[in-house]
């Protein structure tokens, strides 16, 4: 062999002992057989020779080259798979370690909170009724006993899709569409979305959730209805839950009434919560006799009381929250306390 192609060939097997990493054999390769490796170079300069000599170095030189790719790669197989055996070793789960707990999504607040408010009413022998979102003026006021001239319109400022059909502003509607197709006795829920032009602010949203009650029968009172909310505020607010009534007023219902819970949170004290140890909850009364009449019932054999609460409301309440916007931020921050 050429004395130039030895040299350069003893050199590569020395180094090519000493490699010990994939990367090293990768770099000797570069450096002999690459572009601008040694080997490479003197192929590259073979016109430059006498011609008897280039003959000979050009056949030790290709003799060489495949001899040392033939080595290199031997190596590289070799050491590419003792470097897989020790990585496998090295990243060999450890079976006695305690597992990881997967993350787990959970109920947003809302929906956990309309399942507690009816569950507590269904265990109470009420049945749960869907209604519309998109209702036409007659169901949202006028058999709720608000014309179209009533001053109680202006309570609810209202999404109108066109003269008569509307977004519907609370789910009592749904209370009307019931007793139009069933004879009493009724006893019902109506949970779901209302929309009003209201502007997002801490309590307030143009979207939000409410749950209409109602029950009609013979002989029903106030009585009953007290009775009723007082189970409903023991379930969801604890044992030593009390409520009062405070006259409102409501177009649908006479009389009327506003809720409040004792505040669960100093025990009817006083707290930055409640400020005079009250919490307001609900509003509800007697089912007004004209809206009865409007459905087909007889007010003189037939009575019956209704209640609505805001479920935005209930749940700020039983969890502390103090801005309704939170439950839509969709902020997993807020949400993760739930879980």
């Amino acid at each position: 062999m050429h004395p130039r192609v030895d040299a350069i060939l003893r050199e590569a097997r020395d180094q090519l002992a000493a490699s010990r990493t994939s990367t090293e054999i990768e770099h000797l390769k570069t450096q002999v057989l690459g572009r601008q490796g040694t080997l490479t170079q003197l192929l590259r300069s073979l016109g430059t020779l006498p011609a008897a000599e280039r003959r000979e170095v050009g056949a030790a030189a290709n003799e060489a080259k495949r001899a040392l790719e033939a080595m290199v790669e031997e190596r590289l197989r070799e050491t590419a798979e003792r470097e897989r055996r020790a990585r496998r070793e090295r990243e060999r789960p450890d079976l006695t370690l305690p597992g990881r707990r997967p993350a787990l999504g959970a109920l947003h607040p809302l929906t956990r909170v309309h399942d507690e408010i009816v569950a507590i009413f269904l265990g109470l022998g009420f049945s749960l009724v869907d209604g519309p979102e998109i209702e036409t003026d007659y169901y949202n006021f006028e058999a709720l006993n608000i014309p179209r001239d009533h001053p109680a319109r202006d309570m609810q400022d209202t999404f109108y899709l066109s003269e008569d059909v509307l977004l519907r502003t609370h789910t009592s509607p749904g209370q009307v569409h019931v007793m139009e197709g069933m004879r009493p006795p009724v006893r019902i829920i109506v949970p779901g979305r209302v929309y009003r032009r209201d502007v997002a602010d801490a309590s307030h949203s143009p979207v939000f959730h409410q749950v209409e009650g109602l029950a009609v029968d013979r002989d029903i009172s106030m009585g009953d209805l007290k009775g009723t909310l007082e189970l409903f505020a023991r379930e969801m607010y604890g044992p030593r839950s009390r409520i009062r009534f405070r006259p409102s007023f409501f177009p649908f219902t006479e009389p009327s009434a506003e809720v409040d819970v004792l505040c669960f949170l100093c025990d009817g004290k006083g707290c930055r919560a409640c400020g005079n140890g009250w919490l307001e909850i609900l509003g509800c009364g007697m089912v007004h006799p004209r809206v009865l009449a409007n459905v087909g019932y007889d007010p003189e054999d037939f009575t019956g009381w209704a209640f609505g609460m805001g479920i935005e409301r209930v749940a700020m309440l039983k969890y502390g929250v103090e801005d309704i916007r939170l439950f839509y931020d969709n902020d997993l921050r807020f949400l993760s306390q739930f879980v």
